[in-house]
């Protein structure tokens, strides 16, 4: 599983012209599943994005997490996450899980994050999806469940 944090200002996604999700301070996360992915990753994953310490405190260094400040995540699925470019021009999403698998998993995700109290929006699994973002910093990490140690 991979996902993209971006710290935000404020981001919103629309589905089909409406808006399906809003945040002001907190994280934008796009979020792949992969082929073999399970709930230990999609765990791993939450536990990440609600503790990684890229919010500045008052000094002005990156010491609070989404969970100290109280932010919230907008979370949109994106399986060319999964996207592999390595060969020829166009990317090879083999690697990316099925829909119906990939969806369970976004949604556990999604599950994990609000039981550890992040108020969390999303967009709406596979449609097409507008985001608009105001990257604060700008502050860019990726996570990889399979790249843990």
């Amino acid at each position: 599983m991979r996902a993209v944090l971006q710290r935000a200002a404020y981001a919103a996604v629309s589905s089909e012209g409406t808006e399906t999700g809003r945040i002001e301070k907190g994280l934008m996360v796009l979020l792949g599943v992969e082929k073999g992915d399970t709930e230990k990753d999609a765990e791993y994953i939450a536990s990440k994005t609600a503790d990684t310490r890229i919010f500045t405190d008052s000094e002005g260094k990156m010491n609070l997490s989404l969970s100290d400040i109280g932010g919230g995540a907008l979370v949109v699925s994106q399986f060319t996450l999964a996207g592999d470019c390595r060969r020829g021009r166009r990317p090879s999403f083999s690697d990316a899980a099925p829909p119906e698998e990939a969806e369970k998993l976004y949604r556990t995700y999604i599950s994990m994050l609000k039981s550890r109290g992040i108020s969390t929006q999303e967009g709406v699994f596979r449609t097409h999806m507008q985001v608009t973002l105001c990257n604060d910093g700008p502050v860019t990490i990726l996570l990889d469940s399979r790249k843990k140690f």
